[in-house]
């Protein structure tokens, strides 16, 4: 606390006047110059909405307004509507910090008592720093929404920053709007550009916007950021996929930043549905970011070194199936087997019949057929990519020619252009695979059709050459124009993957055919407008089987996910052994959804490149499928935890399944509902301050505002996506019909819901809120005259006070 006029201390949550403006005191610290740092927030009209820094030992005149000094005005309002709005004000700003769920249970959503879990845990907590681990598919993007919600209704949320994948940066940014109206403004490649045209070159853009999101790939590109980061702080920060920023021993620049923005924020939400990969430091250093005092020997630890911390969460869908009886469809899986065509059991011949070399000699044994594999691989995707393949290899082989002739090697570059040949011979007609996919698309059993707006498929393949030449005979053979078949992969910008899951989503989108490689697996929502996903190839790596089915396979889809896998059966008993390990892998999967809910259990590894490996020395160790099924037999009882299963340790039942509900409280309010709050509040701003142009309709419970010019300005902060054409807000608070207008708003070209959600959190809200607690003045609070009621001589006194921390809290 600092002495500043007279006997009044200075402390966070105190009102000061500063160059004749009123500001709240948010942040106090020692300055450098022996006196003090204020961060403080404006109130009074020129400075509402900004926040501001100043150092005491520079300002000539600063006061204090004292609470015992405040000016009593009498309420000369109808009904004393101005006194009851001020109080509600008041009430709104007094937020109880306990571990109920307050307001985040009315969010636009249909919430389900294991969705309020983690934020109840949290709330628990000192700090809320916690690692959302649910499985795929369950919701972990409202769970943080949920309790991102209760920190800023307790004043804990004023600066967010989200940093996710590129691909799901607009998906995120959405679902917060529309579920929760928490604005975040997109830093993609060209929402950066706007910061920085707007800014000086030495101003830092995270101080540019409170809430944003950022793809991690932006931020570890540009080593600037670093700087900026070090010296920006925000309130909650939120790490999507943060298994990808796991320290792994190899000082990955993920990592670094993880590390980094850890110690930017009180609040940390981690998410991840694959929280470790098996190592103890991994994992280790995911507890260690949440709290640098959880684990001292990262490489030596037991569950009970975190476990009573509440810094993780982690449920299966059968954990919480009794819970969501609607919410989950039962998937129903096909497969589809087409025999080999003479063209492709003569490349599989050439392939076997390769020579392969390694340093300019031939390669014998376990080393031969590791490389032998690697183009299998490619070939059990398309020839089109064992094609490339082949080229790369030649390539590589070419170049150790460069020192003069090795005949090892050219014996290996003549049967890889016999390979090239065979692989030429296999055109789509002569490519069973391939006829086998246009005979589903086409069927009748199938039931689907370009014509219908709302059914659309979705192909997944690990190649990226695969994909290319789907995309060109799949448009030809189906009569699709060009926009109704499209590519996702890792190789295109933030914003045209952004692009494509958008009109993947949007009902009015002409496309149909959605052509994805593995980047479009982890995290991204395909299930709006399709429930058909088909296998061109076959992951060899469970986890991956994991991440594509939770696609569509997911909270929230209404129809039965169908999942279809495509594997061709060869001849050769080399080539049926090696795609019989894959199907072993199919069964697995299955096993894991039906059963154990997580399938990388059976490997053990939980990384998916060491699963691809394992997979890979199966192959070319030629083992058998009832060897390699014997081996993926999980090590432990069905049903643990993926935490137990790391650990070795049983795990606690799940707590949705032994619990009581999550405690809920209704937020105090002199008000029925938030558009009662809302039509009074714009009515006494209309009798009293100014003009407001609105509208209301009591039977569907809506508010139409035409923003006057402070409102604007609040905006003028905020993502421009959430501001409606002409500056007219339709609100309401009925949750069906936002619900409902989700949905539609995917039919339409922006995607962006015209009717928002009116409750505590929409800026609008906010800002009729603040009017109703500056009303009386400046320092001054009503006073009620009662006719009757009171006993002569009878004063009541309704107060108010806050018992702030140093920050503000």
């Amino acid at each position: 606390m600092q002495q500043v006029t007279g006997m009044t201390l200075l402390a966070p949550g105190c009102r000061v006047v500063i160059r004749d403006e009123e500001w709240v005191l948010r942040r106090l610290d020692h300055a450098s110059d022996g006196g003090w740092l204020l961060t403080c927030d404006g109130i009074s009209e020129l400075v509402r909405d900004r926040s501001a820094r100043f150092l005491t030992s520079l300002e000539d005149e600063m006061r204090v307004l004292d609470p015992t000094e405040t000016d009593l005005v009498q309420d000369q309002s109808d009904r004393y509507r101005a006194t009851l709005l001020y109080l509600e004000s008041l009430l709104r700003q007094a937020a109880p910090n306990d571990e109920c769920i307050h307001v985040a249970n009315r969010a636009a959503m249909d919430v389900v008592p294991y969705q309020l879990e983690p934020a109840v845990q949290s709330l628990r907590q000192p700090r809320q720093r916690i690692l959302i681990a649910d499985a795929v598919g369950l919701g972990k993007t409202l769970e943080a929404g949920i309790l991102v919600s209760e920190l800023i209704h307790r004043g804990r949320g004023k600066r967010i920053l989200v940093v996710t994948l590129k691909s799901m940066l607009t998906q995120f940014q959405k679902e917060f709007w529309n579920r929760f109206t928490i604005p975040l403004t997109r830093l993609d490649s060209i929402g950066l550009q706007r910061v920085r045209s707007r800014i000086p070159t030495n101003h830092n853009p995270f101080n540019y916007y409170d809430k944003a999101i950022i793809s991690i790939d932006t931020l570890k590109q540009d080593t600037e950021y670093r700087v900026y980061l070090e010296q920006a702080y925000w309130d909650i920060i939120i790490i999507d996929e943060a298994h990808n920023a796991a320290d792994r021993g190899t000082s990955a620049q993920r990592s670094r930043l993880a590390k980094l923005l850890a110690s930017r924020s009180d609040a940390l939400i981690m998410l991840s549905a694959t929280p470790q990969d098996g190592r103890a430091r991994s994992f280790a250093s995911l507890m260690n970011m949440l709290d640098p005092t959880a684990i001292a020997d990262p490489e030596h630890y037991a569950r009970e070194d975190f476990s009573g911390k509440g810094l993780v969460v982690r449920r299966f869908k059968k954990d919480i199936q009794g819970q969501v009886s609607g919410e989950f469809q039962e998937r129903k899986v096909h497969r589809l087997r087409p025999g080999a065509s003479e063209e492709e059991e003569t490349a599989y011949e050439a392939l076997l019949a390769v020579p392969f070399t390694r340093a300019g000699v031939r390669a014998a044994g376990k080393s031969g057929a590791l490389l032998r594999v690697s183009l299998e691989k490619a070939l059990f995707s398309s020839p089109a990519a064992c094609r490339v393949s082949v080229a790369n290899r030649q390539r590589v082989l070419e170049r150790r020619q460069a020192d003069g002739p090795q005949p090892d090697i050219d014996v290996e570059r003549a049967a890889l252009a016999i390979l090239d040949g065979a692989l030429k011979r296999i055109t789509p007609e002569r490519y069973p695979k391939y006829r086998a996919l246009m005979h589903l698309l086409e069927s009748l059993d199938f039931g689907w059709s370009p014509a219908v707006a709302d059914d659309r498929v979705v192909i997944f393949s690990e190649r990226i050459e695969t994909l290319h030449f789907l995309q060109r005979h799949l448009a030809a053979d189906l009569r699709l124009k060009a926009d109704q078949i499209t590519l996702l992969h890792g190789s295109m910008s933030d914003v045209e993957q952004q692009g494509v899951v958008e009109q993947f989503g949007r009902a009015g989108s002409p496309l149909r055919v959605l052509l994805c490689s593995d980047v479009a697996s982890e995290g991204i929502n395909l299930h709006y407008q399709c429930h058909r996903l088909i296998h061109f190839d076959i992951p060899w790596s469970l986890m991956v089987f994991q991440q594509r089915n939770g696609r569509i396979d997911r909270y929230g889809q209404r129809r039965a996910p169908l999942i279809y896998y495509l594997v061709t059966e060869s001849r050769h008993p080399t080539i049926r052994g090696d795609m019989r390990i894959l199907e072993i892998l199919e069964d697995k999967d299955q096993q894991a959804y039906e059963n154990i809910g997580d399938p990388s259990a059976f490997m053990n590894v939980y990384d998916i490149q060491e699963e691809e490996k394992i997979t890979e020395k199966a192959i070319a160790e030629g083992k058998t499928a009832d060897v390699f099924d014997a081996e993926l037999t999980p090590k432990t009882d069905a049903g643990e935890e993926l935490m137990a299963l790391f650990l070795g340790t049983a795990a606690p039942a799940p707590a949705s399944a032994t619990a009581s509900p999550p405690p809920t409280a209704p937020p105090l309010s002199l008000y029925p509902g938030e558009y009662e709050f809302a039509r009074a509040a714009l009515a006494h701003l209309n009798g009293v301050r100014q003009q407001v142009q609105y509208s209301t309709d009591d039977t569907a419970r809506r508010i139409a505002v035409v923003a006057p010019a402070d409102l604007r300005h609040r905006f003028a902060q905020l993502p421009h996506e959430v501001v409606p054409e002409g500056w007219r807000f339709t609100l309401t608070d009925d949750e069906r019909a936002i619900r409902a207008e989700i949905e539609r708003s995917r039919q339409d070209e922006s995607t962006w819901p015209k009717l928002q959600y009116l409750w505590r959190l929409h800026p609008m809200v906010e800002w009729l809120n603040d009017r109703m607690g500056t009303g009386f003045g400046r320092h001054c609070a009503p006073v009620v005259v009662m006719a009757a009621g009171l006993a002569r001589g009878e004063t009541v006194y309704v107060i108010s006070g806050l018992v702030p921390n140093r920050k503000s809290y």
